[in-house]
């Protein structure tokens, strides 16, 4: 079944009610339409948006078996298997063996952890904002392995070798993405109450 937004917000809340998990999957769900949109896969994005919504289906019930129990979930529900496999790849050598492909697959790997750590900066700034954070103070943040520990810099470093691109290239790009997408993401945010 090919699938709409509102098809995947329906499932996504199924299994998830944390704000933090719901803010975290819209996140990557603009962060992934904006990078569609800048790749040349523009009209793919709605595709892309909807990986980057799922890609954490199973996170919050499940963690011991995210990216395996997600796939279940997923077919039961009639999903597609281009969003299955691309939503599992992003837990490649962590917890599947499903290696990201396409370039939308590799994005979603290197990205997803990146949107937490620049969210985490976000937060420590006076505007609580990405619209004044400029790459030398995310790369600050990333070379602090204290600092949003929980993020993995193995996985955005993997990733960024993945797509072929220099770490900074990564780092900027997604903090563009954020940037361009923060006032949607804090739009649809304030709608979950």
């Amino acid at each position: 079944m090919s699938m709409n937004r509102g098809q995947a917000w329906d499932l996504l809340t199924k299994y998830n009610k944390e704000p933090f998990h719901l803010r975290h999957a819209i996140t990557v769900e603009h962060v992934m339409g904006w990078y569609a949109r800048e790749l040349g896969y523009g009209e793919e994005a709605d595709f892309w948006s909807i990986v980057g919504l799922l890609h954490d289906l199973d996170f919050e019930m499940w963690p011991e078996e995210h990216c395996e129990k997600s796939q279940e979930l997923m077919r039961e529900a009639g999903v597609e298997e281009a969003v299955i496999r691309a939503t599992a790849s992003h837990g490649w050598g962590l917890r599947v063996d499903i290696k990201p492909e396409h370039e939308m697959e590799k994005v979603l790997y290197a990205s997803d952890e990146l949107t937490g750590l620049i969210g985490a900066a976000a937060l420590m700034r006076p505007s609580r904002s990405v619209a004044d954070m400029e790459l030398k103070s995310l790369k600050k943040k990333f070379k602090d392995k204290k600092f949003a520990a929980g993020c993995s810099r193995d996985v955005i470093a993997n990733g960024a070798e993945l797509l072929g691109w220099e770490l900074d290239k990564l780092l900027d790009m997604t903090l563009k993405a954020i940037q361009a997408e923060e006032t949607a993401i804090e739009e649809a945010v304030a709608t979950l109450g």
